[in-house]
C-alpha cells in the first residue's frame, strides 16, 4: 500500500511539473516553453514514456541558445532534473575523462595527441588521439579505461571540483574485472621511435557509498547465473548527474561563457580535435556501416533510424547505456536553417525490475523516446 501511494504521489508531482513548473521557466506557456510543448506531444514514442514518467525516471535539461551580435545567452528549461536523484551514467563518463586526459597532455611538454603509448600489461599500442576518437565514434570501453589509467580516479574527480562543474564521482572502469581497483597501471610512453619512459601509477581513494535518492533500484539482479532478490545497489558506482553533464558540454562548446578557472585548459588545436571527435560518425573514421550506423552513438533525432545523418546537421555528443538506463548529452546545430540547442536527457527502461538480465527496452521505448524528444525540440526551434 505504501509503495502504491508513493508511486501515485510521485506521478502527481511529475504531472504538476509538466503542467507548469519547469525550473527556470516561470510564467511560460506551452507555446513558448519547448519542454512543455514537446512532452505534451501525441507522438506515441513520447506518450509511452510521459504517461508514466516516474516509472522511467526521466530527467531532461534543454538549453535554448540566443545570439545577438557577438554575445550568447542561454535559456535553460528542466524536467525532473535533480542531482540528488541517482541514475547510472554508463558511457557518458567517457566525455569528461577524454577532456581531462587532453588537459593533462596539454600541460606536459613531452606529450601530444599523437604520442604512442601502452598500458603496462596491455598488448595494445596506441595513441591518445586514437583512443579519444574511439570513445566518441563507437564508445569503446577499453579506450576509456586506458585514459582512466593515465589520469587516476582522484585526478578526474578533482577536475570536476576545480572547474566548479557540480557533483560527480568517477569510481571505476567500464566492463572489466576489478573495475574499481584504486591503483592504476603505469603507462609506457614513447618519447621517440627508440626511447620510452614510464609514467608512474597512482593510488587513489576508495569510493565512499553515495547517499542519494534512487541509489538502490529494482526488485532483483543477476550475479552470474544466479538471480538475487532485492534491490541492486549503485552506491559505489560512477555518478554523473544531468546538471554536471550539461555543465561539461557548455564549457566545451562555449568556453568563453565561463571564467578562465572554470574552463578546460585545452589548446585551440586540441579543442578542434575534440569537437571533430564528438561530431564524427563511425563511417567517417573507417568503421563498417552495417554494425556502426550513423546513429549508433547519437540518440537524439536519429536514434531510431539507420539512415545517414544529413550533412547540414552536426551533433556533438556522448551517449551512454547500461543497466537499463539511456542517456545522451548533445549540442545540435543545423547550419542550413540556423538552429542550435543543447539537450541532456536520461531515461530508465527496465520493465521487469531485474538488473543484469539484459532484458531492457532500449529499442522499444528508450531510444525511440530520445529520438522523438530531439526531433520535437528541433522542430520547435525551427519555427
Amino acid at each position: 500500500m505504501r509503495t502504491t501511494l508513493e508511486k501515485v504521489l510521485k506521478n502527481l508531482l511529475y504531472s504538476f511539473v509538466l503542467s507548469g513548473l519547469l525550473s527556470g521557466c516561470a510564467s511560460t506557456s506551452p507555446e513558448t516553453d519547448p519542454l512543455k510543448k514537446v512532452l505534451s506531444s501525441n507522438d506515441i514514442r513520447i506518450r509511452k514514456v510521459m504517461d508514466d514518467p516516474s516509472l522511467h525516471e526521466v530527467q531532461i535539461r534543454f538549453t535554448r541558445i540566443n545570439r545577438a551580435n557577438d554575445s550568447v545567452r542561454f535559456e535553460d528549461y528542466d524536467f525532473g532534473v535533480d542531482s540528488q536523484q541517482y541514475f547510472y551514467p554508463a558511457s557518458t563518463v567517457k566525455f569528461p575523462i577524454a577532456v581531462l586526459a587532453m588537459e593533462k597532455i596539454n600541460r606536459n611538454k613531452y606529450l601530444n595527441l599523437d604520442t604512442r603509448f601502452y598500458v603496462e600489461g596491455d598488448s595494445v599500442e596506441t595513441t591518445f588521439g586514437r583512443e579519444i576518437t574511439k570513445i566518441f565514434a563507437i564508445s569503446d570501453n577499453d579506450a576509456n579505461n586506458r585514459l582512466l589509467e593515465f589520469l587516476g580516479q582522484d585526478a578526474i574527480n578533482a577536475g570536476f571540483r576545480k572547474k566548479n562543474i557540480g557533483p560527480a564521482r568517477i569510481s571505476h572502469r567500464l566492463s572489466v574485472p576489478e573495475a574499481d581497483e584504486v591503483t592504476t597501471r603505469p603507462l609506457v610512453i614513447y618519447l621517440n621511435d627508440s626511447t620510452t619512459t614510464l609514467l608512474p601509477n597512482s593510488v587513489n581513494s576508495s569510493p565512499k557509498p553515495l547517499n542519494l535518492e534512487g541509489i538502490k533500484k529494482g526488485k532483483g539482479y543477476y550475479e552470474g547465473d544466479s538471480l538475487i532478490e532485492g534491490s541492486f545497489d549503485f552506491s559505489r558506482k560512477n555518478y554523473y548527474p544531468v546538471t554536471s553533464q550539461h555543465g561539461v558540454l557548455k564549457r566545451i562548446i562555449f568556453p568563453e561563457m565561463y571564467a578562465e578557472e572554470e574552463r578546460f585548459d585545452l589548446s585551440p588545436a586540441q579543442r578542434s580535435f575534440l569537437l571533430n571527435a564528438m561530431e564524427v560518425v563511425p563511417r567517417e573514421v573507417g568503421y563498417s556501416t552495417e554494425e556502426y550506423y550513423d546513429s549508433y552513438g547519437k540518440f537524439f533525432i536519429y536514434g531510431d533510424s539507420k539512415e545517414s545523418i544529413p550533412d547540414h546537421i552536426s551533433i556533438y555528443n556522448k551517449v551512454g547505456y547500461a543497466y537499463g538506463t539511456l542517456t545522451d548529452c548533445a549540442y545540435i546545430k543545423d547550419d542550413k536553417n540556423g538552429v542550435e540547442f543543447m539537450v541532456t536527457a536520461t531515461i530508465l527502461v527496465n520493465a521487469d525490475g531485474i538488473f543484469n538480465d539484459n532484458e531492457y527496452e532500449y529499442e522499444e521505448i528508450g531510444i525511440p523516446f530520445l529520438s522523438a524528444l530531439g526531433s520535437e525540440l528541433y522542430q520547435f526551434e525551427l519555427k
